[in-house]
């Protein structure tokens, strides 16, 4: 009988040398690589990283993290334990969906701007074979709800404990992880030369089958893509929809960036060595952001409700 694998994928954009430039979503990946194969078993053989950082050999660009998301997917067997960690800027765009045109979707923001949306993501995880598990954290701006269709624990939907705090100042140390809508459409319309406001047309003349699915099928296409129940997906996203993650880079010499969720993440299993269910993780970083006066960045959880009650990353207890 095979043995289950513990197959993981790792981006980290930093966006170096333009405007949009964060300090420490590499230093995430590379952290979350290390406790991967200390902590939860994975072998270095099946972490894939991607990163943007100069003579990097598998830059993250949308059609290579869509090609490594799909390729471990299509690897995954029964039993086996899937994650992938995001560490960058994430956006919004205008709803695609049929009768939902004032909404706002989800995305996240690979290096070469070719969106990948919560539709993408619904899909990936809608391949996964029974008995798998597939757990996403998405530390950017707008991440909560990045899996379209999944349903919400931890949110702002919830009450979580002592919600209604006075929130503190955000330090200064700390850089929004979002690029807005507009400024994506402006850098895409800068190569494209067409004159548009749609961005689904700039993005399929820039990207073509690469694109995010998003902007490929219409919206009555888009309805038919449904969430299986219950399925396997789990995503931790550093904040709300409506919210922005923060990317901290502290003003010392001895001071290393990261982004300000994945550092909780870290810190979280650091200090608890025992197993810990999903939902454990998500109140606890909520907990540990508060106090270091991040109170406007409110991480979520969305998942079926078993697996809001199961170990993180399936560790036994």
């Amino acid at each position: 009988m095979e043995a289950t694998k513990r197959m993981a994928v790792l981006v980290g954009c930093n966006y170096p040398n333009t405007k949009y430039e964060l300090h420490g979503c590499i230093n995430d990946v590379m952290a979350m690589r290390e406790t991967l194969m200390n902590r939860f078993g994975f072998e270095e053989s099946n972490i894939q990283v991607l990163t943007d950082e100069p003579g990097s050999l598998l830059m993250p660009t949308g059609a290579n993290i869509k090609c490594s998301l799909g390729r471990m997917v299509g690897k995954a067997k029964s039993g086996d334990v899937l994650f992938f960690h995001y560490s960058g800027h994430g956006t919004r765009v205008p709803s695609m969906k049929h009768g939902n045109f004032s909404r706002q979707d989800e995305a996240i923001v690979p290096c070469d701007f070719n969106l990948i949306t919560d539709i993408d993501f619904r899909r990936l995880v809608n391949r996964l074979p029974k008995g798998t598990s597939f757990t996403m954290i998405s530390d950017s701006c707008h991440s909560g709800g990045l899996i379209d269709k999944e349903k919400e624990q931890i949110g702002p939907s919830t009450i979580i404990n002592d919600e209604k705090l006075q929130l503190r100042c955000t330090p200064d140390a700390a850089k929004a992880k979002t690029i807005p809508f507009q400024s994506i459409l402006q850098h895409l319309s800068l190569h494209t030369n067409i004159n548009t406001t749609d961005i689904g047309t700039h993005l399929l003349e820039s990207f073509g089958a690469d694109a995010s699915l998003k902007f490929q099928l219409d919206s009555r296409e888009l309805d038919t893509i449904d969430s299986l129940k219950p399925d396997a997906g789990i995503l931790l996203s550093g904040c709300q929809a409506n919210e922005s993650s923060a990317d901290m880079n502290p003003d010392n010499a001895a001071g290393k960036a990261y982004g300000a969720f994945s550092n909780a993440i870290e810190n979280v299993l650091k200090e608890n060595p025992a197993a810990l269910s999903n939902k454990q993780v998500v109140v606890m970083a909520r907990g540990m952001l508060k106090k270091q006066g991040l109170g406007q960045q409110h991480p979520c959880l969305y998942c079926s409700d078993e697996n809001a009650e199961a170990m993180f990353l399936c560790q036994n207890p």
